[in-house]
């Protein structure tokens, strides 16, 4: 599931071409990104697959493509567009539950600028979500996996967004239509649209404060309401220090028509600390408390309640490769997770992958 995409990748062979117009800015540009990847799990699961609350860099000991993706973009003043197809395990894991000719779209959208004087756009389509700091292309992130927040919140949404920037540059509002939470097509049963809000602040070059509300149903028939706000911080403490902090919170009506609801909520922090211009490091800490199974289930007495932790080493030889290599460990209340076919309270995983764009 989740999070924000940035659009811009690092491109060392982006394809320019003049689109018939007469519009000097219009360009169709083709980029793209490959990141393969080995993880193994000390728990050993049986099937090779990791648990199943992980949708990125979730096979265990084998070498495979975490996510890899072709994207054609077209944008001149007025109008814009993307179309990106995909594939990897990432594609397997998170869009399981859409239909066989829809698996393969990472982003599909349109968009067309609403004043000639203000930057105001209406996009309607596929596109990244609007909720957390972290995306499905895992050399923008910090850190190599995606947090417990990020791979249980939405990756992507489908429908139509509103936004705009200040001239300055220093706020962005937006206000979205939704088909849900993470859906292009809705399940049969759940008859209403989702709607979304975010706001991002800069104000410096060295602070983003990003606040993001989702309300609708939850992703299945059953028509219960979800609220779900997301709220971060991304800092640049000196030229070489850099802190995230996010808190996310939600709560699903317990039955349809009831004024009775149970929440979740998680926390993650990330450290990054550059040490040259070609190798860094980052260490996060992360809590998801999930006592009701409303997003994870689990069979046990204290639900989905767990603190983890990783640290990474990243080595970027050129601008547009990154080869990083990560430890994680997640301990539970409970004994959620599985060990050589016993149930255990935690689990240990080291991963690496290599990331280039193009």
């Amino acid at each position: 599931m989740k999070k924000s995409v940035n659009t811009t990748l690092a491109c060392v062979l982006c394809i320019p071409l003049v689109a018939q117009t007469t519009d000097s800015t219009a360009k169709l540009t083709v980029s793209g990104y490959v990141e393969g990847y080995y993880s193994y799990d000390f728990n050993q699961p049986a099937t090779n697959d990791r648990p199943p609350f992980v949708y990125s860099h979730n096979r265990h000991n084998e070498f495979n493509v975490n996510l890899g993706f072709i994207k054609a973009a077209y944008a001149d003043e007025r109008i814009r567009g993307n179309v990106a197809l995909m594939v990897g395990t990432y594609a397997n894991a998170n869009l399981a539950a859409e239909p066989g000719t829809l698996r393969n779209i990472f982003e599909a959208n349109a968009g067309i600028k609403l004043s000639k004087t203000k930057n105001v756009w209406l996009d309607a389509g596929v596109f990244a979500s609007h909720i957390g700091f972290e995306s499905a292309i895992s050399k923008d992130c910090w850190t190599l996996t995606r947090s417990l927040m990020a791979d249980n919140t939405p990756y992507y949404e489908t429908g139509a967004k509103i936004g705009y920037t200040s001239d300055n540059e220093k706020w962005f509002l937006s206000g979205l239509v939704l088909n849900g939470w993470q859906q292009m097509r809705r399940t049969d049963g759940n008859t209403r649209l989702a709607v979304g809000t975010q706001i991002t602040f800069k104000p410096t070059g060295k602070v983003t404060l990003n606040s993001s509300t989702f309300l609708g149903g939850r992703p299945d028939n059953s028509n219960r309401t979800r609220f779900f706000h997301n709220l971060y911080g991304i800092f640049q403490l000196s030229e070489k220090l850099g802190l995230t902090a996010d808190f996310d919170y939600g709560v699903d009506q317990r039955q349809t028509g009831s004024s009775t609801y149970d929440a979740w909520a998680s926390w993650v922090a990330i450290l990054k600390y550059q040490l040259s211009s070609k190798v860094g490091v980052a260490g996060r800490i992360e809590n998801y408390t999930d006592r009701k199974g409303l997003v994870i289930a689990t069979p046990t007495p204290k639900g989905f309640q767990t603190t983890g932790y990783s640290v990474n080493l990243d080595y970027a030889p050129i601008s547009n490769a990154l080869w990083r290599i990560e430890a994680r460990r997640i301990n539970s209340k409970d004994a959620v997770f599985e060990k050589e076919g016993q149930p255990t309270n935690h689990t240990f995983t080291l991963t690496t992958s290599l990331a280039i764009s193009f």
